[in-house]
């Protein structure tokens, strides 16, 4: 029998690994954690997107001879010059919670005018065990809001209302956010590539 590939998403935060697996549904194609392996995740140091992702699928790859997916995300706020950029999940430092997180925006964004255009921004590596890299990106523009709204997502998405829509992004339906958001656009970007990479039948 021959068995399915697996490819290992290099992330150990519920909301995204979650995320990941849904939007990676493919035919034929198996999604493992970092867990499941039970190895070591690359903590993200660099100022660049493009470095941190490579570094997590790259990490990833090298520990497990596998095909390996790895991405750094962040929300950049114009009013802020694109901070916080790829340092998001560490604003005011690596102790906070998203909550936390959410109120030191709020707060840096206080003494601006509204409205606070944004964008969430995407970068997604896909390493292969013999070192080669693929790298796409996913935006999706919008504005941040004062209040939380929703209870879905993670991170930022209570505060960020998505460009077009009346909804945040954590009032959105887990289907309509696997189609508008930063990551699930670079996803649809990384697809043909995946599947060209991997030889799996498209979809």
């Amino acid at each position: 029998m021959i068995q399915s590939p697996l490819l290992v998403v290099a992330t150990r935060n519920a909301g995204k690994l979650r995320e990941m697996r849904s939007l990676l549904a493919l035919p034929g194609l198996r999604v493992v954690s970092l867990d499941e392996l039970a190895i070591a995740d690359e903590v993200e140091e660099g100022p660049d997107y493009a470095e941190n992702a490579v570094r997590k699928a790259s990490a990833a790859s090298g520990a497990t001879g596998l095909w390996a997916v790895g991405d750094d995300s962040g929300l950049e706020v114009d009013v802020l010059d694109g901070a916080p950029g790829p340092h998001s999940a560490r604003l005011g430092g690596l102790m906070h919670t998203d909550a936390d997180r959410r109120r030191t925006l709020l707060t840096l964004l206080a003494a601006h005018p509204r409205p606070w255009t944004a964008r969430f921004r995407c970068t997604m590596a896909l390493a292969s065990p013999q070192g080669t890299i693929d790298l796409v990106v996913g935006v999706c523009p919008g504005q941040v809001i004062p209040e939380e709204r929703g209870a879905g997502g993670f991170g930022y998405d209570p505060i960020f209302l998505v460009e077009g829509r009346v909804e945040t992004m954590a009032e959105l339906s887990e289907v309509e956010k696997n189609r508008l958001s930063h990551r699930a656009r670079a996803v649809q970007a990384l697809l043909p590539v995946l599947q060209s990479r991997l030889g799996l039948d498209a979809v």
